[in-house]
Parts: structure tokens; C-alpha cells; sequence
């Protein structure tokens, strides 16, 4: 008898996501259950939105993207470019990174 075996392994880091997660209607995860898990894993990392979408429940989103970017703005981006994607009971991850430009910037003395 012979046996192959082939690994792959990779670091992570808690939680599995660092922007966004979206928690579609009727996911085997609830929305309160993955919020309390995220308060013990990093504490006041993540903050849970509601959303008015006949597919979506709520959108999970680090606090340092809505320090730059207004839940508001967010949720319109997710709905427009990520909601359409999404079926009934999946949770998708989104990476959303955001990078600030200031041009022509000019002093008085």
C-alpha cells in the first residue's frame, strides 16, 4: 500500500478577514452570534451594520475603514459592486482597501 500526501499551510490571523464581511439572510452564522465572536476575538474592531437588502442581513466592518469612509458610502459601494453577487445563506469576505491622495497642497508663510 502506498500514500501521497501533499500539504499546504499558511499563517493567519483572527478573524479570518481584516475589511469586511457580509452576512447574507439565512447563513448558518447569525449576525449576533458572529458579532459577540468578534468582540471576544478583537474588541471593538468591527462594527456591525444593518442593511435594507431583501438578500443581506448585515455588513461587518473594521472600524479603521469608516474612520476614512462613511458607513454610508461603504454600504452604497457593496451594494452597488458586491450585494449583486451575493446568494441566500453565504458569508463573503471583501477586502477593501483605502488609500488617501492629497495633491497640491500650498502653505503661506
Amino acid at each position: 500500500m502506498k500514500y501521497n500526501i501533499d500539504l499546504c499551510f499558511e499563517q493567519i490571523k483572527l478573524p479570518p478577514f481584516q475589511d469586511i464581511l457580509i452576512l447574507a439572510k439565512n447563513s448558518p452564522q447569525g449576525k449576533i452570534g458572529l458579532s459577540r465572536s468578534f468582540e471576544l476575538l478583537l474588541p471593538n474592531g468591527f462594527e456591525m451594520l444593518d442593511v435594507e437588502d431583501e438578500l443581506i442581513d448585515a455588513v461587518f466592518v473594521q472600524k479603521n475603514i469608516l474612520h476614512k469612509v462613511s458607513a454610508e458610502k461603504v454600504i452604497n459601494i457593496l451594494r452597488q459592486h458586491v450585494f449583486p453577487f451575493i446568494s441566500e445563506g453565504e458569508i463573503i469576505r471583501v477586502d477593501f482597501k483605502v488609500s488617501v491622495s492629497v495633491q497640491n497642497i500650498k502653505l503661506q508663510d
